[in-house]
């Protein structure tokens, strides 16, 4: 029982839709590299108002139980034909509230999700409930998107297989976004994967008074943040992690959509704020946009546990951004 301990814990939260597929996919498949303990939990939700004391409801609520334990029994069936052994967990309330009770209770490493479901956002995903628990939930939470053509499709399978070889990161040079680049390399690690560090650099506006002291300070910013991101790259790089990075001007979440696709990555990894949610330079808007639109998974890093003996990559980095302007990601 002391190996299983010691063993990262990934809880995958589905509601079974065609939409949540990628997502099996992806937890399986994690859990499988990483020699981690997957906990799968589906919740069922009672419709707004209806009283789960009426026997006619209990009847309903007791329908619902059987085919969600069918469900799991299902997929623990199709994990097990690859060697992965899972736990099931089934509960009904408010979804958010019971994933975060589930992360609370199994002391999860990581928490998965897809980005559809039967109420065309999943009760789980994007939106008001995927934004609590990506705010709240203490350890990173990866979301997998499925498109419509590929569900029509059926280019998803469970348990499939996934491929992770380039990993974008976001860097404003915040804690959050340092600690994303942490989590990264270890993911980096485990995967052999390659990472692309991303900074950008905000456009700013000077009206009438722009001048060419203005464009000379600008580049010097992009100098700076060349050097520290050079910086990054080497402590990457002794730690035998291939690394890369990028200053780019232009709309944040644009910037980071057009790199992903460029490059393309398999996995954007962003850092959040704890209790103030996304951090500023990804919050709002472009958190949204990058959750909403990006066509590979996006894993947001918020408390991250290591395991005994990691060693930080980036340790003794100096997290100051007085030498950053306003131009780059506030």
């Amino acid at each position: 029982m002391s190996g299983e301990t010691d063993r990262p814990r990934i809880l995958l939260a589905t509601d079974f839709s065609k939409w949540a597929l990628r997502a099996e996919e992806f937890a399986c498949c994690l859990a499988a590299t990483w020699r981690a303990t997957l906990t799968v939990l589906t919740v069922l939700e009672f419709p707004p108002g209806m009283n789960p004391e009426y026997p006619v409801n209990q009847v309903y609520l007791s329908e619902l139980m059987k085919a969600g334990a069918k469900q799991l029994a299902e997929l623990k069936a199709r994990a097990s034909a690859r060697g992965i052994s899972l736990h099931t967990r089934i509960a009904t309330g408010i979804p958010c509230e019971e994933v975060l009770a589930a992360v609370k209770a199994e002391d999860s490493d990581l928490v998965v999700v897809g980005t559809k479901g039967k109420s065309g956002l999943a009760h789980v995903l994007l939106g008001s409930t995927a934004e609590r628990v990506i705010r709240t939930a203490p350890c990173p939470v990866l979301t997998v998107r499925m498109d419509r053509a590929e569900v029509s499709s059926g280019a998803a399978g469970p348990c499939e297989g996934i491929s992770l070889n380039r990993i974008l990161v976001p860097v404003d040079f915040s804690d959050c976004s340092l600690e994303a680049v942490e989590y990264a390399a270890l993911m980096a690690q485990r995967h052999s994967a390659s990472l692309t560090l991303l900074h950008v650099l905000e456009p700013v506006s000077y009206g009438l008074d722009f001048t060419l002291l203005h464009a000379g300070k600008r580049e010097e910013t992009r100098e700076r943040l060349t050097t520290r991101l050079g910086d990054m790259t080497r402590a990457l790089a002794e730690a035998k992690i291939q690394a890369d990075s990028q200053v780019r001007g232009g709309i944040p979440f644009e910037s980071i959509l057009d790199s992903a696709r460029t490059i393309p990555a398999d996995l954007i990894v962003m850092g959040t704020h704890g209790r103030r949610g996304l951090s500023h330079a990804l919050s709002g808007s472009v958190a949204e946009a990058v959750l909403r639109q990006s066509r590979c998974p996006v894993l947001t890093v918020r408390s991250p546990k290591y395991g005994p003996g990691h060693r930080r990559v980036l340790s003794g980095m100096s997290t100051s951004r007085s030498t950053l302007s306003p131009g780059g990601l506030p």
